[in-house]
């Protein structure tokens, strides 16, 4: 499963970043062309690019152009390789955390 790992890496590599977040938030509102995302970010258009690469790059984003306008659009189904592993971890630590409390229960009570 390389390439889920990898899937996995690159989603938690875009998400690290909150200037990323914020993109990734403000379209799953809905559509924007990159001039209008880039507005509300102080950043350069280049500097502020590398960020629209890095979201479609691992999937979170997809674009298209039509005449020099391109158009950015969430992949939210993206998120759902992020949303599995989240979802294991935390029924692997509920069982853990549900075992330590019987333990301590279990010492608390022999005292």
């Amino acid at each position: 499963m390389p390439n889920k790992s990898a899937q996995l890496s690159a989603v938690f590599t875009a998400l690290a970043d909150p200037t990323r977040r914020a993109v990734l938030a403000e379209l799953m509102r809905g559509p924007k062309a990159t001039t209008d995302l880039c507005r509300r970010h102080d950043m350069a258009l280049p500097s502020f690019t590398q960020h629209l690469a890095v979201l479609e790059q691992c999937g979170l984003v997809r674009s298209t152009k039509a005449g020099r306008v391109r158009t950015w659009r969430a992949n939210p189904g993206r998120l759902k390789v992020a949303e599995h592993w989240l979802s294991t971890q935390r029924g692997t630590w509920e069982r853990r955390l549900d075992a330590l409390d019987v333990y301590l229960t279990t010492m608390k009570e022999s005292e």
